[in-house]
């Protein structure tokens, strides 16, 4: 198993059966204590999605600490999903996803579902959000869908999908979207 899988699965059964947050151990591969990126961490339970969360820019102090807490959320902060449970832990599979720093697309024709993740955001509309530019501030709607994912062989239902995921409407909203490649470890 790969150290940074090694680290998800440590740190999501140390927080279900302890409630703790573990540090990273000593023997990981300085590359991952020393590199920052956005990491997404997914857990599968039989075949199926258990959990999928992280961040696509990074927030914490290394690759590492990223998989610990973003292991964690995946099991128990994901909407979609009730947080895990301890008898649920010996039959999760892990994988850890590293971003590569986003890249605006300036044509779809840049993109491939199966090389390229994506990030769609809505972008201001001064006609459609008097409000919010009238008091000077706009949180955007981001959307995020990891690449080569069964079922989303095109382009154009991979935007569809990360624009639903935002809850964007892509015939009413202006969007940007952003591209990324990741290295992905089971």
């Amino acid at each position: 198993m790969h150290p940074l899988v090694t680290l998800a699965k440590s740190a999501v059964e140390n927080y279900i059966k302890n409630k703790t947050i573990i540090s990273p151990p000593k023997d990981l591969p300085t590359e991952f204590l020393e590199r920052k990126a956005g990491v997404f961490v997914t857990l599968e339970k039989n075949g199926e999605l258990r959990g999928c969360i992280g961040t696509y820019l990074p927030i914490r102090e290394n690759i590492a600490q990223e998989v610990i807490h973003n292991a964690i959320s995946a099991a128990t902060k994901d909407s979609r999903f009730p947080p895990v449970q301890i008898e649920e832990l010996p039959y999760l599979s892990y994988t850890v996803y590293i971003l590569s720093e986003p890249e605006l697309v300036k044509d779809i024709s840049e993109l491939d579902p199966k090389k390229y993740g994506i990030i769609v955001r809505n972008i201001p509309s001064p006609l459609n959000n008097k409000e919010n530019v009238a008091k000077d501030y706009f949180i955007p709607k981001t959307g995020v869908l990891l690449p080569d994912l069964n079922g989303i062989d095109t382009i154009e239902k991979q935007i569809l999908i990360a624009c639903y995921k935002a809850g964007i409407d892509p015939e009413k909203e202006t969007i940007l979207i952003y591209k990324f490649t990741v290295e992905r470890y089971k």
